[in-house]
């Protein structure tokens, strides 16, 4: 249970952030700083990005999803890190050059308005989705700390996302990346450090989770039948098969390049170089962070079963082993690691920190659907709109957006967050990702009708495939008919600039 040490630690924390948040946004008096700042060092751009990117998905839901197969879970940050690379070093100087402050408005440049509020529609339903997720990892931090409903907790994250993200904008995210990128840093090294020691390296893990299946009612519950499919999921990198956790990597690269989030603390830097550094900083980090979040959600498997999974052993007539506890679900793996296996004091710390880092990755994210609808969708509908008022309707779309998500999350807090996260950046990619890179290296060669048939039909290929559960990774499917429609479409355009 959480002490009143547990509750002073993450208050501090908190506060501490908030306080960096507001301190940043003083300097906020228009959109244009609101939205991408335009002055940021390396510090500023990586702390933006880690800000954003080191958010519920990849702690809690990579722990969540350690928990249930393993070493797999270390595709999200590690699709993330490569994803970072590829927006720093090869997006950051032509998106820079373009003159344009969304990914949408390059669109727009070559290929009209219709085009532009197509794939805002479709990117903005990639963020969204990304936006549950944080909300559900709010919201699992929340009901961990106190015993109310996954409603209220998820209703009391949202309000803290929003206040975290109001008084500051882009600005916000990248002063507090920075705090966050220390605190989160110390964390996730305490905690790797903390399970090495408790479980006894990587031998003792693997040992635990021996242990905890040696019940059949657990093994039939999770679909294993013997010790070396319990071996395969929880010791394999493709642990879901390689198709499904593979294609779960591809959506995280191409999905960090196609969101107007990440694309937002690119345009923030002061030069193209500083945004390579930041992108580049980020890259190094993730990997580590997903590295000690799944180190948590094994050792968690070996010592825990969850309330619905020890309701199957009850009725199998099983008691409960030795040295194992029960959590309400897998998505509060990390943080009942927290509260308790570890001292209070450091433990509200962390609790803050983990708390903290689901503010800014939401805050971030919301600010990136806000800006879609200010930008590209609400300016082609109403024109001559003041630059005071457009920051007034950003900050009224994050508050609307966040009050759709609560409903969402509550609708689907049964689901996995990374695979929620996989979704939303499946779905960015296929939105814009070959209509933006063709308008920046490719422009003229393609007709407007070829790209806006091809960005609906491509993501309704994908989400096709995903609810009719199709071999591999939805993304897949998205990206090959999207690519196939875009060729069709537009044939004597490339024969005659072949």
């Amino acid at each position: 249970m959480i002490s009143s040490i547990h509750i002073l630690g993450v208050s501090l924390t908190v506060g501490l952030l908030l306080l960096v948040s507001w301190w940043s946004g003083r300097k906020v008096h228009d959109a244009g700083s609101f939205i991408t700042g335009g002055t940021s060092g390396t510090w500023l751009v990586s702390g933006a990005l880690l800000g954003t990117m080191a958010g519920g998905q990849s702690t809690i839901g990579t722990a969540q999803l350690a928990f249930c197969y393993g070493l797999s879970a270390w595709w999200f940050t590690l699709g993330a890190a490569i994803g970072s690379l590829l927006l720093g070093y090869v997006y950051a100087g032509p998106l820079r050059r373009s003159g344009c402050s969304t990914l949408l408005e390059v669109v727009r440049r070559e290929y009209g308005r219709k085009a532009e509020t197509v794939g805002s529609i479709l990117c903005m339903l990639g963020i969204f989705i990304s936006i549950v997720s944080q909300v559900l990892s709010s919201g699992a931090m929340i009901s961990s700390f106190f015993s109310i409903s996954m409603l209220w907790a998820s209703v009391v994250g949202a309000v803290l996302i929003l206040l975290f993200v109001l008084f500051g904008g882009i600005r916000s995210a990248g002063f507090s990346g920075i705090v966050k990128l220390v605190l989160l840093y110390c964390s996730s090294v305490a905690a790797g450090i903390i399970v090495w020691h408790l479980a006894g390296g990587f031998s003792g893990l693997h040992d635990s989770v021996d242990v905890a299946y040696q019940s059949s009612a657990l093994c039939q519950f999770n679909g294993l039948t013997d010790i070396e499919s319990i071996h395969h999921r929880y010791g394999s990198m493709v642990a879901r098969g390689a198709m499904k956790d593979l294609g779960g990597c591809l959506s995280m690269v191409l999905g960090v390049v196609a969101t107007q989030t990440y694309a937002q603390c690119i345009w923030s830097a002061s030069t193209t170089t500083k945004a390579r550094r930041g992108a580049l900083i980020c890259a190094i980090c993730l990997p580590i962070i997903g590295a000690a979040c799944t180190m948590v959600g094994i050792y968690m498997r070996g010592h825990y079963v969850t309330a619905d999974e020890w309701a199957a052993m009850q009725q199998a007539g099983e008691a409960l082993p030795a040295g194992i506890g029960v959590i309400e679900n897998s998505a509060q793996a990390f943080p009942a690691f927290i509260l308790r296996h570890l001292p209070a004091w450091l433990g509200g710390i962390m609790l803050g920190t983990l708390l903290i880092n689901i503010l800014g990755s939401g805050s971030g994210l919301s600010l990136g659907v806000a800006t879609i609808l200010v930008r590209d969708v609400y300016s082609n509908l109403r024109r001559g709109v003041s630059r005071l008022s457009q920051l007034q309707q950003v900050r009224l779309s994050i508050a609307a957006v966040l009050t759709v998500a609560v409903i969402v999350a509550v609708l689907c807090n049964n689901s996995f967050i990374n695979d929620l996260g996989f979704l939303s950046l499946g779905l960015r990619a296929v939105s814009i990702l070959f209509p933006l890179s063709f308008a920046l290296w490719l422009p003229g060669r393609f007709r407007a009708r070829g790209i806006l048939l091809a960005m609906p039909i491509g993501v309704l290929a994908m989400l096709l495939a995903k609810f009719c559960a199709l071999p591999g990774d939805a993304v897949y499917y998205g990206l090959a008919i999207e690519l196939l429609v875009i060729i069709l479409s537009n044939g004597d355009n490339l024969r005659k600039a072949a």
